[in-house]
């Protein structure tokens, strides 16, 4: 594991980047401050660029929040989420487990994320007892963004239904403005431990891999996913054999911190190629 000041040294061995939002280009309120001028970068040397998150929405709304935080389309050439591969599975039913879920979805998570439901043949169900399903979505601010306390009743009331949980975004924790947020798949993990069943889409899953791979056009081996979890970025990238480059000044906040970063590594069964400090050239 090579420990970089800046990604540039190692820019000529790939033509494609699989590029984390969360902990790599923003923090959910600002961008970092190398972000913009290492797309550029990128960008300039004939790069490919595909943006991964496990954002719980539709990517069309993730390009939309890009543009805000004034990263234009000539930035990068698409964006996969795991909220899109949820819609897309929910959509299709080509899985046998989302195929058998039914229609009625008793809904977890913040509102403004409803829109991840249009398009789809299901009805809202408001009562755990009137669903099929769970979607989960993450942890509803309005009861707690931090505290996974005040949303245990709630999965109580979808384990007593026997419900299966669908999970929409696999991360345990983002940081917000240096926050640390509890997200869908800290829920997941609590209503695993209950005894209840969930399937989740989303890093470090495999299957969100393919999608990403076709919109690079680029062969595997000269593709570089850059993340700042090793749970999910770096894992993800480990479970379909591509490289990885492990920002440091994110989750996991080792910047500086070498050996602890190897060790941290070494115990989760991950070697990425590289550690960067944050996403810089």
């Amino acid at each position: 594991m090579r420990h970089l000041s800046g990604l540039a040294p190692i820019t000529d061995d790939y033509d494609g980047f699989i590029l984390d939002l969360w902990g790599v280009i923003h923090d959910g309120v600002k961008l970092y401050p190398d972000a913009l001028d290492t797309l550029q970068r990128l960008r300039a040397e004939g790069k490919r660029i595909v943006m991964l998150s496990n954002a719980p929405r539709r990517a069309s709304m993730v390009i939309a929040s890009l543009t805000r935080f004034g990263i234009g389309r000539d930035l990068y050439d698409d964006v996969m989420t795991s909220g899109e591969s949820v819609w897309d599975a929910l959509r299709t039913r080509e899985d046998p487990w989302f195929a058998a879920l039914g229609r009625r979805a008793f809904w977890l998570g913040p509102a403004r994320d409803l829109p991840l439901l249009e398009g789809l043949d299901l009805e809202l169900a408001y009562n755990p007892s009137d669903a099929d399903f769970v979607l989960n979505i993450g942890a509803d601010e309005a009861v707690s963004d931090r505290d996974i306390t005040p949303h245990l009743p709630a999965l109580e009331a979808c384990k007593r239904a026997g419900l299966p949980m669908v999970c929409a975004n696999p991360d345990l924790i983002i940081v917000r403005d240096r926050v640390r947020i509890l997200c869908a798949g800290a829920l997941a993990q609590v209503y695993a431990e209950m005894g209840g069943e969930f399937r989740q889409r989303g890093k470090p899953d495999a299957a969100v891999y393919g999608p990403v791979l076709d919109m690079l056009a680029v062969p595997p081996a000269r593709v570089l996913a850059v993340g700042d979890a090793l749970r999910t970025d770096i894992a993800g990238a480990a479970a379909v054999g591509l490289d990885s480059c492990w920002v440091l000044d994110g989750i996991h906040d080792l910047v500086g911190h070498y050996d602890l970063a190897e060790a941290e590594a070494a115990a989760a069964g991950l070697a990425p190629v590289a550690t960067l400090p944050r996403f810089v050239w």
